[in-house]
């Protein structure tokens, strides 16, 4: 993954701004955009498992979930060690039967080498990333599209099936009426190569109006 610097970001927030000026006051007191600006800390397989588990939970559940299979893996998830755990082990620290599924068909086509999931990222296209993911069971559109986002920091990913993308737009736009997906998806042509950038900003939006720092 390429690393944007933080003036590379800077630049972008203010091309953000100016493709859509009701961000700009947003942009100016929340903080910088970190998306693709420090390297990772997990790998491809840690991430996406991740994301996974993170599907349709609270952030702290999610959490604690995550960090009793660390400990069921010895503190390092891989797809050797997920293929062999039992998929009860897997239920008693809360992974569900359809994320037992998912997860070791992921561990299995990373295996077998049918997803190159630690060399995804020198995939340019990302619909070509996307096409290979969601062809594998359980693992659909969101869970892709943070993937891309927060592990491989591309720019122009646009997750309007997130409820907390769509909140954080009425709140920039002082909507009325809460925005449908269709109607987000259409807004957002006006919107590359940035999207994830403006992505993140809805999820300020969000936080500050539940008065937290970031």
């Amino acid at each position: 993954m390429a690393l944007h610097s933080a003036q590379k970001m800077r630049h972008i927030v203010a091309e953000v701004a100016e493709l859509d000026k009701k961000f700009a006051p947003l942009i100016a007191r929340r903080p910088l955009c970190t998306i693709g600006r420090s390297e990772r800390t997990e790998t491809n397989f840690e991430s996406l498992v991740s994301s996974v588990i993170s599907q349709q939970l609270a952030t702290k559940a999610a959490a604690t979930i995550h960090g009793r299979l660390l400990e069921l893996c010895n503190g390092t998830i891989n797809a050797k060690k997920l293929i062999k755990l039992d998929d009860v082990a897997l239920r008693e620290i809360g992974v569900s039967g359809a994320k037992t599924r998912t997860i070791k068909g992921l561990a299995l086509a990373v295996t077998d080498k049918s997803i190159p999931i630690e060399k995804i990222d020198e995939i340019h296209d990302d619909e070509e990333i996307f096409a290979k993911l969601t062809s594998l069971w359980g693992i659909g559109r969101w869970t892709v599209e943070m993937f891309m986002m927060f592990q491989l920091g591309r720019l122009d990913v646009w997750p309007t099936g997130d409820l907390a993308v769509r909140r954080g737009w009425d709140i920039v736009h002082k909507n009325k009426e809460e925005i449908s997906a269709k109607d987000l998806d259409a807004k957002g042509e006006k919107l590359h190569p940035y999207r994830s950038v403006i992505a993140w900003y809805c999820y300020q939006a969000v936080h500050e109006s539940r008065g937290l720092d970031i």
